[in-house]
């Protein structure tokens, strides 16, 4: 594997596990605020961002590459409002798939199929990300301000489960 390709996926492993730290932070919010249900959203949320770092960790391994595992950043968000973490959520996944595109891209420079064939599901997957995040904002900003349709949002988000990805590598 190309060593810029693999420090890409390394450098993008810290990052997915970040997404995670920062959900917890955002669904410590929502506790804090009485909005179990936006909690749990998030909480399965961090789950999905770590089974991702680990499918890139797994795939390093795979290809006989070393992963190095750097400290992860602390979130420094303090949220104010209820749309807050969401906003901040649809700008994550948008830095997100920004840095997967650059490993892509790399990829695709050195005609390295099989990573090329390895982000195909992460940036379908990136596509849902934004689109659950956006779908979150516009459900917010239609109910957020009556407090059942609040009630009824978070009920909602609260029957989320996490589902393990399927992706052979």
């Amino acid at each position: 594997m190309d060593k810029k390709v693999s420090a890409l996926l390394n450098e993008q492993i810290n990052k997915e596990f970040y997404s995670a730290y920062l959900y917890l932070d955002m669904a410590n919010y929502y506790t804090r605020v009485g909005l179990d249900g936006f909690a749990n959203w998030f909480e399965i949320q961090a789950q999905e961002e770590q089974a991702h770092g680990m499918l890139m960790y797994e795939f390093l391994h795979n290809n006989d590459e070393v992963v190095t595992l750097e400290a992860i950043a602390k979130p420094d968000k303090v949220y104010q409002k209820y749309d807050e973490p969401l906003r901040e959520a649809l700008s994550h996944e948008k830095y997100v798939t920004d840095s997967i595109n650059t490993i892509y891209t790399a990829a695709r420079e050195v005609q390295d199929y099989r990573t090329m064939q390895f982000l195909d599901w992460f940036i379908k997957e990136q596509g849902e990300e934004e689109k659950n995040a956006n779908d979150l904002i516009t459900k917010m900003e239609l109910f957020g301000n009556d407090p059942k349709g609040l009630y009824l949002l978070d009920s909602e988000l609260a029957a989320r489960v996490f589902t393990a990805p399927s992706l052979t590598l």
